[in-house]
């Protein structure tokens, strides 16, 4: 009987959906379609948030990115509604019964993480705009709550770091494939790239971000000789699928990436210590500085500017003379230099670069892009970002995690024993590179674009060396 009642019960709130949808869809009401929605990720939300995390994760490529919402930040649908719940449950959570790992608590990335977020909330305290940076620092929160914290517990089943990458290669697939599609209907113009994926991804500097970022998972995924024969076929036309997007994306920066992925896998492969790789890098930052006169008047020769040939398209990378977007980089890291020098200890708050820089930039320095209200990026910069918004601290805490993230994966690939696991240490690394060398020239770690692999990234790296290192954490499921 009680049965029979349950279902006469699902039949009733099946029918009545129905009808309240049809009549909703006759006045144009559509947003009554989201209920299921709604219900599926609450239930994933409350019974299996590991599920909704990896469901996140696949939607991430797909979301649509709104622009110019009131108080300075983006939004990205569906999926940072549905980061910030799993931040706001994490929260909860952790608030009525403290669960999480010690050992995570005490490790070195996670207190690298913890002193930037402190000092984020500082200077979002003393910020010109609080509210613009209040938000930012939420953001900054979901992502990091919900792919680092909870994420390196997702990857306590190592299987897990496979199961996030290749989500997010399978996704982001459909985007490059309407990408190429409507790419091609032009020819591949180049003027065109810098668009042409848009509505779900703002421009071709963070879709080639991405691209680079995952080759080197894929590169391994059609190399890897436990993998089957199917997958290790389907890995290689995602990764011919990558090669050719890259190609058309005319995206210098990530090509760029890519060659310092390269020589940070020689270095690897010759087992340099990272403190030796650290001392020669810190190096040769002195050594430009010391010869940047020269330097720049050497990279004022050049007057290659951006083409649709391969060749001519690379060389244009060091024009700072005709080319336009590396002029408006310099130009907004020149802003950025000068805001720093008026506040160099707090900054001017987070977030609020594109609200602050246009009283500092100088005439003479501006491009036929260049524009006053901050609707074409923001500093260009993971690190010249920081340094105006948070001040030294800001930009010195986030390098921190980033030294901290890279001493880690190289010391784990030089001690794991577990070829799977040190090869899986080799390619986050590896795409973890390919991310902060990019960051050098573009920053989006404010969009869950990059701030999802970003995060994930960080996460697998202390996952394995937490976890997995000793190969006997948690049993090891092929992809």
């Amino acid at each position: 009987m009680l049965q029979q009642k349950n279902i006469k019960w699902v039949y009733a709130l099946s029918i009545a959906f129905i009808l309240i949808n049809a009549i909703c869809t006759f006045f144009e009401f559509y947003y009554f379609n989201l209920i299921p929605a709604a219900i599926l990720v609450l239930l994933l939300a409350l019974f299996s948030l590991d599920k909704l995390i990896l469901f996140v994760v696949f939607l991430t490529p797909l979301a649509i990115n709104l622009q110019d919402i009131d108080g300075g930040l983006g939004l990205s649908l569906p999926t940072e509604p549905i980061i910030f719940g799993i931040m706001m449950i994490f929260i909860f959570k952790q608030l009525h019964t403290n669960t999480m790992d010690v050992k995570l608590m005490k490790h070195p990335v996670t207190i690298a993480i913890l002193i930037n977020l402190v000092w984020l909330l500082i200077t979002s305290i003393t910020s010109d705009l609080p509210v613009v940076s209040f938000k930012f620092l939420i953001s900054r929160l979901w992502f990091i709550i919900a792919f680092y914290f909870l994420g390196t517990q997702l990857f306590k089943k190592f299987n897990n770091i496979k199961l996030f990458t290749w989500l997010y290669i399978i996704s982001f697939s459909i985007i490059i494939i309407y990408t190429l599609y409507n790419h091609a209907l032009v020819n591949f113009d180049e003027k065109i790239a810098n668009y042409i994926m848009s509505p779900f991804y703002n421009d071709h500097t963070v879709y080639g971000a991405m691209l680079a970022m995952f080759l080197p998972l894929l590169i391994f995924y059609t190399m890897n000789k436990k993998f089957s024969g199917s997958i290790k076929f389907a890995a290689f036309l995602f990764l011919t699928l990558f090669l050719v997007a890259l190609i058309f994306s005319y995206t210098r920066a990530a090509w760029v990436s890519l060659v310092i992925a390269l020589l940070a896998y020689i270095l690897l492969l010759l087992r340099v210590k990272f403190r030796t790789i650290l001392i020669a890098f810190f190096g040769l930052c002195i050594v430009a500085i010391a010869y940047q006169t020269e330097i720049v008047m050497k990279l004022e020769k050049n007057r290659q500017d951006a083409s649709q040939d391969f060749n001519e398209h690379i060389e244009s990378i060091s024009n700072i003379s005709t080319d336009a977007s590396n002029l408006e980089r310099l130009n907004r890291w020149n802003a950025a230099f000068r805001m720093f020098q008026e506040r160099p200890i707090f900054g001017w708050g987070p977030g609020t670069y594109s609200f602050e820089y246009a009283p500092f930039q100088h005439a003479h320095e501006k491009t036929i892009i260049s524009t006053n209200m901050g609707d074409k990026g923001n500093a260009h910069s993971e690190y010249i970002g920081p340094l105006c918004e948070s001040g030294v601290l800001g930009a010195l805490t986030f390098i921190f995690i980033v030294i901290v993230v890279l001493s880690k994966g190289f010391r784990l690939y030089y001690t794991v024993k577990e070829n799977e696991v040190k090869k899986m240490v080799l390619v986050i690394l590896l795409g973890f590179i390919t991310y902060i060398v990019h960051g050098g020239l573009n920053n989006f770690l404010d969009t869950d674009k990059a701030a999802v692999p970003f995060w994930g990234f960080v996460a697998a790296i202390v996952a394995i060396d937490i976890y997995h290192k000793n190969g006997a954490e948690e049993e090891r499921v092929e992809a």
